[in-house]
This record gives C-alpha cells, sequence and structure tokens, in this order.
C-alpha cells in the first residue's frame, strides 16, 4: 500500500459478491461461496503492485478477480462493483455505464480477449472494442 490509494481488503471483495448475487439475478443457481479466498488476496496484491496510476490498477484488480474465479458465481459481476468501488474510493470517474452490454465485455476479460491497457482505457473512458469469440 502507498501514495495515499485506498484498496479493497479481502472481506470487502466477499461483501461484493454477496452484493452482486442479490441485486444483479442471472441464474437461480447463483449462490455465495467463496473458493479461494487466497486468490482474492492475490487480486488485490496485484492490484496494489500494478505501476500505474488508479486507472490501472482498477484494471488489474478487474482482470484479476475476472480471471481467478475465487467465488462459486459472480466473479464478473463482482469485479465490476470491486473496480467501480476502487475508483470512486479513490476520487476517480469510473465511466464504465451500468448496463447489461458490459457483461459481454466482462466475458471478454475473462476470455483474455483484452489487453490490460484496454480494460484500463474502458474504465477510464467507458469504451472499448466489440468482444468477439476467437
Amino acid at each position: 500500500m502507498g501514495n495515499g490509494i485506498i484498496y479493497p481488503s479481502v472481506e470487502q471483495i466477499e461483501a461484493y459478491n454477496m452484493l452482486a448475487l442479490m441485486v444483479i439475478k442471472v441464474k437461480k443457481a447463483d449462490s455465495h461461496r467463496v473458493l479461494s479466498r487466497s486468490k482474492i488476496r492475490d487480486a488485490i496484491s496485484e492490484c496494489e503492485n500494478a505501476e500505474g496510476d488508479i486507472y490501472l490498477k482498477a484494471a488489474t484488480l478487474t482482470r484479476g478477480l475476472v480471471q481467478k474465479h475465487a467465488f462459486a458465481s459472480g466473479n464478473r459481476r463482482t469485479a465490476f462493483i470491486a473496480a467501480k468501488s476502487f475508483i470512486i474510493a479513490n476520487d476517480g470517474i469510473f465511466r464504465i455505464p451500468d448496463d447489461p452490454h458490459c457483461a459481454k465485455a466482462m466475458q471478454g476479460i475473462r476470455e483474455d480477449y483484452y489487453s490490460i491497457d484496454e480494460i484500463m482505457e474502458w474504465i477510464k473512458n467507458g469504451k472499448i472494442r466489440e468482444f468477439k469469440r476467437r
């Protein structure tokens, strides 16, 4: 930690998962279950260690939470909420709209379709190229 940046805790990320599953219903079988606290810790550490501004750190956190799959359900939704909270907590502006169409881009992050710079630009400016399966 450092530079006055506020990072989320493992407990906060777990709470975001619970919130995501309550607010954004996708499947009946969605359940709040942590599969790996160490994967959550790893995603937070990667965010803390990323060399760059809060937008690059948020992109790193997003990709880490999506790809590490620390929860039984709602990993992408949790990552979205965590990134938004991180940016707002650090006095930034989160430009991705709260829109179900964003789910496609989150799928692209899961499948490693986007570079970290593309994810950062999406968070910063709200625009990202359309996800197309390879």
